[in-house]
């Protein structure tokens, strides 16, 4: 089977300004914990498996990873919104648990549980006050780091991320899913694009 998915993403942690998870680092909180708990929702602009239609899902995407990414063990769950199908939910899983190949299957070498899918109502906030929100789950607000010249912080080139550049900054909020509690401190936002023919050496993401 052939898949994509591509659109926009916003993501919290418990990580201290600046999660150090990109560049396989070490993990810290703000109270000196080091695991990174956090939360991605993406919103699908355009994507597709096979013939199912996967355009204007949202969907978040939590973890768990206890030490540096590429020592493994992650915990990883999905929430998909309501508002979709059963079949295109169920679409979703399988491309994020990395059953149908692609970067999330190289992925899943690091997992160490699938936590599951649920479902509610997931959304993504754009504009002046981004921000995701997972109904009775997560609710994080967004601000992006800045530099002099008043133009956002970026990352680039990170051995994990899920996208190639990624902006960088501030979340505040809480997120309690899957048994996995967290209050927010950074956050990240980008376009992204994932595709089952992305090559394998290409392959990278921070989930």
């Amino acid at each position: 089977m052939s898949w994509t998915i591509s659109g926009t993403y916003v993501a919290g942690c418990s990580c201290a300004v600046l999660c150090s998870c990109p560049y396989d680092g070490q993990p810290r909180d703000a109270k000196g914990g080091t695991e990174c708990r956090g939360t991605a929702v993406f919103h699908v602009a355009d994507g597709n498996l096979d013939d199912l239609d996967l355009s204007d899902v949202d969907f978040a995407f939590y973890n768990l990873f206890p030490s540096n990414m590429s020592s493994g063990n992650w915990k990883v769950g999905l929430v998909v919104d309501t508002s979709a199908s059963d079949e295109q939910a169920q679409a979703l899983e399988r491309i994020l648990s990395g059953r149908e190949g692609g970067p999330f299957g190289q992925l899943s070498q690091f997992f160490g549980e699938y936590l599951g899918m649920e479902r509610a109502a997931v959304s993504l906030e754009e504009g002046d006050s981004p921000g995701l929100t997972v109904e009775g789950r997560t609710e994080l607000s967004y601000e992006p780091l800045t530099g002099p010249d008043g133009s956002s912080t970026k990352i680039r080139n990170a051995m994990f991320g899920f996208a190639p550049e990624f902006e960088v900054g501030r979340t505040t909020g809480r997120s309690d899913a899957f048994g996995l509690s967290y209050e927010a401190s950074y956050g990240e936002r980008a376009d992204y694009v994932f595709t089952s023919e992305e090559a394998e050496e290409g392959a990278r993401g921070r989930v």
